[in-house]
């Protein structure tokens, strides 16, 4: 796949790059080019970045960072077995427990909530940090709402990290998550305060709690691009009816034109014209012949 000139891969992550120097330099370069475009895509075209995601992993299927970055591209696309396939391999190449939350969440893709409420409660989720524990809550209480079991989707997000005032990078999506919850059990006042808050914290637009909260307090929103096509429609649609009628009434203004003779038309009447005068001629000559008759028949009686 093609990628930009001024990607060099001096771009990707320093642990990463450590992890390259496995592998021949140019064989280096071209993998760290590839997981750039990774990063540089998943989020806006996951499908791509899944593209680059594959080179990559075909050049070094042995490079951790490879295996854990082809996940998340599969991920991004919805491609939930494969990418729990990446994921494990990941894992078991570094003895990570990083990526138990989105193993977990794989799960739940995969149509079996279940599975990922068990890795919740594993042994594995008490060697995560405070962001990856909090990403797990995040997951089992998804879990739960996959199942039908709202309240307790509610009652897993309630934790001190819910009720703190601090603001931390997953603070918003905390606070969101239980907001919708609370939405979809049907107590929209409170849910209306916690997506007030989640938009308190999310300083970098990670989630949509400002129209979420804009649509319970029946805020309308209009598209100001739409309004503008609109408008130069109509003013097209005026513009043409104003030039067709000025085209009609110029057209009414002009003068008929004269009707167009040809010379077959011409000679037709000079031939019509010439018959008449001789028809003309011929008729004054027989009533001559018969008066002069009738002139010689009284002479005779005399």
């Amino acid at each position: 796949m093609p990628i930009p000139e001024e990607v060099t891969g001096d771009e990707i992550d320093k642990d990463v790059r450590q992890e390259l120097q496995s592998l021949p330099k140019t064989l280096a370069e071209d993998v760290a080019r590839n997981l750039v475009m990774v990063a540089r895509l998943i989020d806006e075209d996951p499908e791509g970045a899944y593209g680059y995601s594959r080179v990559a992993l075909r050049l070094a299927s042995r490079v951790a960072a490879v295996r854990e970055a082809a996940g998340f591209a599969a991920y991004a696309s919805q491609k939930y077995s494969e990418a729990l396939a990446e994921f494990r391999a990941a894992r078991r190449m570094t003895g990570n427990v990083e990526l138990w939350p989105v193993m977990a969440d794989c799960e739940r893709g995969l149509g079996r909530p279940e599975k990922a409420l068990d890795m919740a409660g594993a042994p594995e989720v008490h060697k995560l940090d405070k962001a990856g524990q909090v990403e797990m809550r995040l997951v089992a209480a998804g879990a739960r709402r996959d199942m039908d079991q709202l309240d307790a989707a509610i009652v897993t997000l309630q934790s001190p990290e819910l009720a703190s005032n601090s603001v931390q990078p997953w603070t918003a999506r905390l606070r969101y998550a239980y907001a919708d919850a609370l939405l979809a059990a049907g107590r929209e006042p409170e849910a209306r305060e916690w997506f007030a808050k989640a938009v308190e914290a999310d300083r970098d637009g990670s989630t949509d709690a400002s129209d979420r909260l804009a649509e319970l307090d029946g805020v309308e929103f209009t598209d100001a691009l739409d309004e503008d096509g609109e408008n130069d429609t109509a003013a097209a649609t005026d513009k043409a009816d104003t030039t067709d009628k000025a085209a009609a009434t110029d057209k009414a203004d002009e003068p008929e034109a004269a009707p167009q003779h040809s010379d077959a038309d011409d000679a037709e009447n000079a031939d019509d014209a010439e018959a008449k005068n001789d028809a003309e001629a011929k008729n004054d000559a027989e009533a001559k012949t018969a008066v002069e008759a009738k002139n010689d028949e009284g002479a005779d009686k005399d």
